[in-house]
């Protein structure tokens, strides 16, 4: 008779007897490595070039992120963690970027991790740019003056655009060239006093002004990181503009209107004392507006014809007037002309300022665009739209024109705007 557990019980007595089986070890498993995620996605031929370059990691921190568009590098930023990056600006259309970034691992004996991308960015289907500065490329001004940008188109995306518009400030004197730019120090960053926003102005047209006026003999420069942006349905700026000037000596200009005086002043000290006839106020027309004005441009001579009336109409001129530096819109000039006999006695121009032949000369060359001229005593008063009379809102009104919602501060690369 079987016995059917016999041989079952024979084989375990004798595995568990005097020899012992060892299991053969299982290699460790390599812990995987940091994942480095690139964003656009990489070989992407038509990113959205109004979008960031990111680059992130799951585990570990990046160590190096390197950007380059066309052979010139792409300036970004690290969050805190420094797990993620992002560029600063918007992306160029129809351009290569390049993306090299590398990751430390989370722990100890975990393998690095490092990552090269390529994509390219779509064309702009419609192109948008800048097609006026103000000031000009290189010019001295006052420390009054706006800077006015008219882009080539309107603009319906204006917090998009005005949060590309850069303003930074050095010194003459360490600012030899733009290769200095990265050494320059955002306004925001230099205190309230220096604090400064743009409004719009127009569609196609956005001025900036700081709180108060700006310090004498230093170098402005003003970046539109345009590249990328959409201002409009399919319109995208295809690339960054530039604008560099020099603020000169502070000169400030009071015209009183009662007393009829002019006196210039010049980095703190008086310089000109000016007898003057101001509008004699017999029409709004006829009546020099009191505010601050800026010294806008000039010419010797320029043509001055009366305005809505016809040749034989009572209070109809067509002069050519010597010496002439217009201060808004509206008509008025500071200039020369030969009535002594009522400067510094009583108002008889048609709005203007009118001065001594040879002092209305001396102002004439010595003004510089942007220089503020205050003129008291009227009961006009000038529009902050007449010309550049920015300076006749307040702060908080100037601001108000902003399309971002804190208009005094440069955007960060990681702001949520």
């Amino acid at each position: 008779m079987r016995h059917p557990l016999i041989m079952p019980v024979i084989l375990l007595m004798f595995v568990t007897g005097g020899s012992q089986v060892i299991a053969a070890p299982r290699p460790s498993a390599r812990p995987p490595a940091a994942a480095i995620t690139v964003t656009p996605a990489p070989g992407s031929p038509r990113a959205r070039p109004d979008r960031h370059v990111r680059v992130m990691v799951t585990k570990g921190t990046l160590t190096s992120v390197d950007v380059s568009a066309g052979g010139a590098r792409v300036p970004g930023r690290f969050d805190r963690a420094r797990r993620a990056w992002r560029s600063t600006w918007t992306l160029t259309p129809g351009t290569e970027y390049v993306v090299s970034a590398s990751a430390s691992p989370a722990r100890h004996g975990d393998p690095p991790s490092r990552v090269v991308a390529r994509f390219r960015t779509r064309a702009a289907p419609l192109a948008f740019g800048i097609r006026q500065t103000i000031p000009s490329p290189g010019e001295t001004v006052g420390v009054g003056m706006p800077i006015i940008l008219t882009f080539t188109g309107p603009v319906r995306d204006r917090a998009a655009v005005e949060r590309t518009l850069e303003v930074r400030l050095g010194s003459l004197r360490s600012l030899g060239s733009l290769r200095s730019l990265g050494s320059l120090r955002p306004l925001s960053s230099l205190g309230s006093r220096l604090e400064g926003a743009w409004r719009w102005v127009a569609d196609d047209q956005v001025a900036y002004r700081p709180r108060t006026l700006w310090p004498a003999r230093r170098r402005v420069v003003v970046t539109a990181h345009l590249a990328g942006v959409r201002a409009a349905p399919h319109t995208f700026g295809t690339a960054d503009h530039i604008l560099s000037f020099s603020v000169g000596r502070r000169q400030t200009s009071i015209v009183n209107t009662l007393t009829h005086q002019m006196l210039v002043h010049r980095d703190g000290r008086l310089v000109q004392r000016m007898a003057i006839s101001a509008g004699k106020g017999s029409t709004r027309e006829y009546t020099t507006t009191s505010g601050v004005h800026l010294t806008m441009d000039k010419g010797d001579p320029v043509r001055m014809v009366s305005p809505g009336r016809k040749k034989g109409e009572p209070g109809y001129y067509d002069l050519m007037i010597g010496h002439a530096v217009r201060i808004s819109n509206s008509g008025e000039y500071v200039h020369a002309l030969d009535n002594v006999w009522a400067q510094g006695k009583v108002n008889v121009s048609h709005g203007c300022v009118n001065a001594r032949p040879d002092q209305a000369a001396w102002f004439y060359d010595s003004s510089l665009r942007g220089d503020p001229v205050i003129v008291t005593g009227t009961d006009r008063r000038l529009e902050w739209w007449n010309g550049w009379g920015f300076w006749q809102l307040s702060w908080d009104e100037w601001r108000k024109g902003s399309a971002l919602s804190d208009p005094s501060a440069l955007a960060l690369p990681w702001s949520t705007k």
